[in-house]
């Protein structure tokens, strides 16, 4: 039983669907809670399979009435539209993104919707300005030819994104899908479905043509995010999560052998060598392993620091540590905010029980802070910095996606660069160090898909984003994100 609403809907108690231009209400629901202090911030609608399949029609209709017909200048004009939506309605977003993470205000303002706005602008500028590929050919029986590459639509795209930076990565794909003339079926995770509900809004408010984007809300297993992976008419998938729901995935797409990006899970390593300019590479560690709570897909894990300067580091890092605020998103004075949730939480802190019984010494944090109100109902934890762990310990290979880090030594440019290799993830690392040949050379030996010098979680949005190994599968950005959303075809034509 749905129930259609013709108009924006406001209601923040209960966070719908929207399906083909309307705000579609389902029976079943789930409790949307806050990650500061448990309360209930509203009921989310679950998708069935039923509801799933009228999203993906909603989107295969809008295609074929025209959505893919329409010129690249066309689309970005409507990307604009979005992005100075979002922007028109900017506090909003900030509130519902905070509701959502509990992350301070500071940092929902100046990250989070300021690139989910940048996301859209930049899609529609690179659209509007992409350029193909040619190529003159003399054949070996005498001929002339020209080669001409054109991009087309690849059809209805399935979104699914985490709950970890929530806009930010939602627009992220769902900005370039719609930029290239694809429809979108758009699922959020379900610990963070307020400002995917939002955009929705601001989505019907500029009158992007219904089924164009969809969106649906619900759980991934047996729910909403696996009906959508396997639903025979999702031309691609693309998702954002846990390295071990991307295989599910990857399972569940391979009899229709369908485009698949994934950007998965991570175990980063920071390399401090000994010439690096301390308090920056200080300040830079502090900032990859803590910021967010620890909870972005490049955050640093593992943090090798060279030999002669280790303890005077261990030592900066954890007064930097402690000194980070953990509390409520609307005091000023936080500088870190909660875990998604209790689950999480849980999560987390098994994680700081299993250190101690591998052999680790305990820096600073190691559990869970006491406020003596609300918010020891939340999901907060305190940053926390381990050292005395070898590399084959489960703390240190496995992703905890959370505020801590280890910290080891090492002697030589070799052994570190041996031993930041020695992982099943690839996603990103960072290396601080003054000597600019030292950072080439050793950011083309790390195994990972971006490698930062000097620096952490700065991004050109042309540049190709995405890992190796169990960190993902593909790249976006860019060209890269162009080629990915779009079916490429080779022209050739004999011209003599």
């Amino acid at each position: 039983m749905t129930t259609q609403l013709n108009s924006t809907s406001r209601d923040r108690q209960l966070l719908r669907h929207y399906i083909n231009g309307e705000f579609v209400a389902s029976g079943t629901t789930f409790p949307n809670l806050s990650p500061v202090d448990g309360r209930k911030l509203a009921d989310v609608c679950e998708a069935d399979a039923a509801l799933v399949d009228s999203a993906v029609q909603a989107a295969h209709a809008a295609q074929k009435a025209g959505w893919r017909d329409t010129t690249p200048a066309q689309r970005a004009a409507w990307l604009h539209k979005i992005a100075d939506g979002i922007e028109a309605r900017f506090d909003e977003f900030v509130a519902a993104e905070v509701a959502d993470t509990g992350r301070p205000v500071a940092q929902a303002r100046t990250l989070d919707i300021a690139r989910g706005i940048a996301n859209f602008r930049t899609f529609a500028d690179l659209v509007r300005t992409a350029s193909g590929e040619y190529f003159e050919t003399h054949a070996a029986d005498g001929s002339e030819l020209i080669n001409y590459v054109t991009r087309k639509p690849l059809g209805v795209i399935g979104i699914i994104s985490p709950w970890n930076l929530p806009l930010l990565l939602f627009t992220w794909k769902v900005a370039p899908a719609l930029a290239m003339g694809n429809c979108v079926v758009a699922k959020p995770s379900e610990e963070t479905p307020s400002s995917a509900t939002l955009l929705a809004e601001v989505m019907h408010e500029v009158g992007l043509p219904p089924g164009v984007f969809n969106l649906i809300h619900g759980h991934g297993q047996n729910a909403a995010g696996e009906f959508l992976t396997r639903h025979p008419d999702i031309s691609a998938i693309t998702f954002t999560g846990e390295s071990r729901t991307g295989s599910t995935i990857m399972k569940a797409v391979a009899d229709g052998v369908k485009e698949v990006s994934f950007e998965l899970g991570g175990k980063n390593a920071a390399v401090v060598f000994a010439d690096a300019d301390f308090d920056a590479a200080v300040a830079g560690v502090l900032r990859s392993s803590f910021t967010n709570a620890g909870q972005v897909c490049l955050c640093s894990e593992r943090v090798y620091v060279e030999r002669p300067i280790f303890e005077r580091f261990v030592a900066a890092l954890k007064e930097q540590a402690q000194a980070l605020r953990v509390g409520a998103p609307e005091d000023p004075a936080t500088t870190m905010g909660p875990l998604i949730s209790r689950g999480h939480r849980d999560k987390v802190l098994s994680y700081f029980r299993l250190a101690v019984e591998e052999g680790a010494t305990v820096v600073t944090g190691g559990g869970a802070p006491s406020f003596g109100d609300a918010r020891d109902d939340g999901a907060f934890v305190m940053p926390t910095i381990w050292t005395g762990l070898p590399d084959s310990a489960r703390c240190v290979r496995e992703e905890i996606f959370g505020p801590v880090c280890h910290i080891a030594p090492f002697d030589d440019e070799a052994e570190v660069v041996k031993r930041v290799n020695d992982s099943a993830y690839g996603l990103a690392a960072s290396i601080w160090t003054t000597q600019l040949a030292r950072g080439h050379r050793v950011a083309k030996q790390i195994e990972t898909g971006i490698v930062w010098v000097n620096a952490w979680f700065v991004r050109d949005l042309r540049t190709p984003f995405g890992g190796t190994k169990l960190s993902g599968l593909g790249r976006e950005g860019g060209r890269h994100s162009l080629d990915f959303y779009s079916e490429l075809t080779n022209v050739c034509v004999r011209i003599a």
